[in-house]
């Protein structure tokens, strides 16, 4: 069998300019990562079109859910990438290979335990989250179809993890790219051209899925020969550097949707027409800030690069210019969401609360984003690094200290608006404290150079 492309370089990450390499894998991820949010905001639009208030805050209910099987798909990519990086940083492309068909295999056996063992109890924990009615029937039944695909979803998002590892920023990209057109393209086949509403958005998701998965196979597999399954000596071996960041990394990672549930619980005491708008919020950020999301998963390969390496000089760097690309581009993002507020309520047809709270989140809570994108950067350092602990503990006192309290009472006095204002209040305390720590484990990392080279 013929290889179809030459592979790439063993280590490229370790070499050259940092804040290139942070730009040039922040740039290309986030295309393909922001055409998947764009397409989901569409998903949205489309269910908007429909006129019935009860689907969007269905899709809003399903999403939280959902987010939790993502969440853990993205803990177990984040570990992916980092041992294949690492492998590369030291110069072993056989041991990189055999660690990206070990966390294929890892990640398809725990999605799949995650899926058979959540799927029966869908209704009852949307319930929990507080749709009733008619919202209760429509999400419940938009997961039935969704929810047995997570696998699928989960192996696709794992090739791009090899992807990352080993530098394949534009093939990475492809993947998510990819995925976003096919969405583009089917999903309004199904919504409208079927004429099947709510349910054809859900199969769309579901075809959606194993065209990202055939993508990423093709590109970590055909092109670059970076899976390769092991024996269940080697794959026992695996297991122990895998799910040392694995682990962490997914508690780091459901963090964020347990935070996101108490919100949604919050809302739903205010109507279907707060459900709707936080669902629609939910929908925004990503697609605004989806270069941010980007860069906290470009930073971490560069990192575990240099980790292998023992270029420890070059870690600094990385988080300084990684820093340097959050501020800048949430400070003019911020402004253009200031700016389209009223068009951007206008587009989803949101009314009353709803488009009140999309207003308020583009004019007063967007900024807080900056703070969030400090954490993600650190927690992709800290994942990396060999201190997932700490990602772990930032991220649930951000997602609890950092929300609860200030959801709480920003609901007790504000209503529905001080719910979205507590949620980017909280983020401030955990995204400072944050990077201050990982300057000082960089410094510690530094200190040891000497012995370690």
């Amino acid at each position: 069998m013929t290889v179809q492309s030459k592979p790439a370089p063993v280590a490229k990450f370790t070499t050259g300019s940092t804040l290139r390499h942070v730009i040039v894998m922040t740039a290309t991820g986030s295309v393909g990562l922001v055409s998947i949010f764009v397409v989901d905001a569409l998903n949205l639009f489309y269910i908007s079109l429909l006129g019935v208030e009860e689907l969007a805050a269905a899709i809003g209910f399903a999403s939280t859910l959902l987010f939790f099987t993502i969440s853990v798909a993205i803990g177990f990519t984040i570990a992916c990438s980092a041992v294949v990086s690492r492998c590369l940083g030291r110069g072993s492309r056989e041991e990189a290979a055999r660690m990206g068909g070990a966390s294929l295999v890892f990640m398809a056996a725990t999605t799949t335990l995650l899926m058979i063992a959540v799927w029966p109890f869908l209704g009852n924990l949307v319930a929990l989250m507080g749709a009733r009615g008619e919202t209760l029937d429509l999400s419940t039944r938009f997961l039935q179809i969704v929810f047995p695909s997570t696998p699928i979803l989960a192996l696709g998002m794992c090739t791009t993890g090899i992807l990352r590892g080993c530098g394949d920023a534009r093939r990475a990209m492809y993947v998510t790219l990819g995925s976003g057109l096919a969405a583009a393209v089917l999903d309004p086949i199904f919504i409208f051209g079927f004429d099947l509403g709510l349910d054809g958005a859900a199969i769309s998701t579901v075809l959606v899925r194993f065209v990202m998965l055939a993508i990423g196979i093709h590109g970590a597999h055909h092109v670059h020969r970076l899976v390769r399954l092991p024996d269940w000596a080697r794959l026992r071996e695996a297991s122990r550097p895998f799910f040392a960041i694995g682990l962490p990394a997914v508690l780091t990672q459901i963090a964020t949707p347990v935070g996101n549930t108490f919100v949604t619980v919050e809302m739903a005491a205010f109507g279907d027409q707060a459900v709707a708008g936080w669902a629609i919020i939910g929908r925004i950020l990503p697609v605004a800030f989806g270069v941010v999301f980007a860069l906290s998963g470009a930073v971490g390969p560069i990192l575990g690069q240099n980790f292998g390496a023992r270029k420890y000089d070059r870690l600094f760097t990385t988080m300084r210019d990684s820093l340097l690309v959050t501020i800048v581009y949430v400070a003019v993002m911020w402004a253009l969401l200031a700016i389209f507020a009223e068009p951007i309520a206008g587009l989803f047809q949101a009314r009353g609360l709803s488009r009140e709270l999309i207003v308020f989140f583009c004019h007063i809570a967007a900024g807080s984003f900056l703070f969030n994108g400090a954490l993600f950067v650190a927690s992709a350092a800290f994942n990396n690094l060999g201190y997932p602990t700490y990602s772990t503990v930032f991220n649930w006192g951000r997602s609890t200290l950092g929300v609860i309290p200030f959801v709480w009472v920003g609901a007790w006095y504000y209503g529905a608006h001080g719910v979205v204002a507590g949620w980017g209040l909280g983020a401030v305390v955990f995204g400072i404290a944050s990077v201050i720590v990982c300057f000082r484990v960089l410094r510690k990392l530094a200190a040891k150079a000497p012995a370690s080279s």
